[in-house]
């Protein structure tokens, strides 16, 4: 059995997310984990091999993937512990904030779910990943764990009891170009000490909050339109960045690539995901700009550079 999920990037709205604001995030389909089920030796219970990452196969019951992957026999009333062998593979980067994790989650509770014949729905992967995530970050948004399970664009407010989600409508194919720094950085650490500045700093952090999730609602309506308005669009994701520096989750290095992409022309540019490393994206205004940002951001240092399409969509 073989299962694949997708790589996701967050356009507008994070770390607001977590504080009740909207994020708008999109599926990047060129990117993707994949997991594997095989019947394991008698008597071996789960075994998780991640050759990317390490030699030695997971055993221990309670790393978070092993747990994940009893969680999901358990929703699919898997009538006893198998013996099984998976395996993990994805070329999504790690730590980088493209979903990395719940894309790993999201390929392994659909093989498993594909192994025990049962069909399982978008709304329970997303729940079984985001309990995963919670073991990995403490408080994650909840939308990597949606974006993916979805594999469509999304609006997404947490709320209580359920989170919010819907799919969006994208009018125009939308150009951008991912940089990475090369920097990797745990979601938690960034989440965290976000959490510790709210605290003490309550009615600042709400109002920086609440700025970011204007900026969302006003990309939901440009994003809408037939002919993108690239230059409105393109300020509100500076916006979005200038506010997250704020909020304290930029770094140098994001700075340096974002201050690179928009001397290249760029008619916006951001970090992405949690921060204090990982990626940021720009906006570009068809593939051959895209293809020059891209070299820039390479010639100035970028790990990796890469341009992508986001579809039309709705």
């Amino acid at each position: 059995m073989l299962a694949t999920a997708p790589a996701k990037l967050i356009l507008c709205g994070e770390h607001a997310v977590v504080y009740g604001q909207p994020a708008i995030a999109v599926p990047l389909p060129d990117l993707r984990a994949t997991a594997t089920v095989q019947a394991g030796a008698p008597q071996t219970g789960i075994t998780l091999a991640v050759p990317d990452l390490s030699p030695e196969p997971i055993r221990d019951p309670q790393h978070p993937l092993i747990e994940l992957i009893h969680a999901t026999l358990a929703t699919i009333a898997a009538p006893t512990t198998p013996n099984l062998h998976l395996t993990v593979r994805s070329n999504i980067p790690i730590a980088s904030g493209m979903g990395s994790g719940a894309a790993v989650a999201t390929a392994l509770v659909r093989a498993v779910a594909q192994w025990g014949g049962v069909e399982i729905a978008d709304a329970t992967v997303s729940d079984l990943v985001y309990q995963s995530e919670q073991r990995l970050h403490g408080t994650p948004s909840g939308i990597d764990n949606a974006v993916i399970a979805y594999a469509q664009p999304i609006w997404f407010v947490r709320q209580q009891p359920a989170p919010l989600i819907e799919p969006i409508q994208i009018g125009a194919p939308l150009h951008l170009v991912i940089g990475d720094t090369g920097l990797r950085s745990e979601t938690h650490r960034p989440v965290g000490a976000v959490r510790q500045a709210w605290q003490a700093q309550p009615e600042t952090y709400t109002a920086l909050f609440a700025a970011v999730g204007d900026i969302v609602r006003q990309t939901r309506t440009l994003l809408a339109l037939p002919q993108p308005d690239l230059t409105s669009l393109g300020a509100l994701l500076t916006a979005n960045q200038h506010l997250l520096a704020q909020i304290g989750v930029s770094a140098p290095a994001l700075e340096h690539l974002i201050g690179v992409a928009l001397a290249a022309g760029a008619y916006g540019a951001k970090l992405s995901g949690a921060g204090w490393g990982g990626i940021m994206l720009a906006l570009a205004a068809d593939s051959t700009h895209a293809a020059q940002i891209a070299a820039a951001l390479r010639a100035a240092g970028a790990v990796q550079a890469t341009p992508t399409v986001v579809q039309a969509h709705g």
